[in-house]
């Protein structure tokens, strides 16, 4: 049997330095912070249970979007592949589990789409 092909959004994830720190930022409704010059694990933690509630909306990747080619580049890339990597498995189990929004995603939608026609009619 064929695995089912999933459409996987992309959202944009962006590189803020300056002298006293660098942020990893993650495009969302609500934008997450990583300070990736810091040791701060309630910080990630924090930010991936924010990334599990996005999740249950539908599944998405990171893209990084940076044009400097430094070590903060680099980590971030590799941090991206990483959590794209692991919010797959995330969102794997949350559909397993029956944990998903995706009514609501998909109300919303046709309801765009709905209010779309009414002004075509109109």
């Amino acid at each position: 049997m064929e695995k089912e092909e999933k459409y996987m959004e992309t959202k944009k994830a962006k590189i803020t330095r300056s002298d006293d720190k660098t942020i990893l930022l993650l495009e969302l409704d609500e934008n997450l912070e990583i300070v990736v010059t810091e040791d701060n694990p309630n910080n990630i933690k924090t930010a991936f249970n924010k990334l599990i509630i996005e999740l249950k909306k539908g599944l998405f990747e990171f893209e990084l979007e940076d044009d400097k080619d430094d070590l903060y580049n680099n980590i971030c890339s590799e941090y991206l592949n990483q959590l794209n990597s692991e919010m797959i498995s995330v969102f794997e189990e949350l559909e397993d589990y029956e944990l998903l929004d995706l009514e609501e995603k998909v109300e919303k939608d046709d309801n765009e789409g709905e209010q779309e026609e009414e002004d075509d009619l109109l």
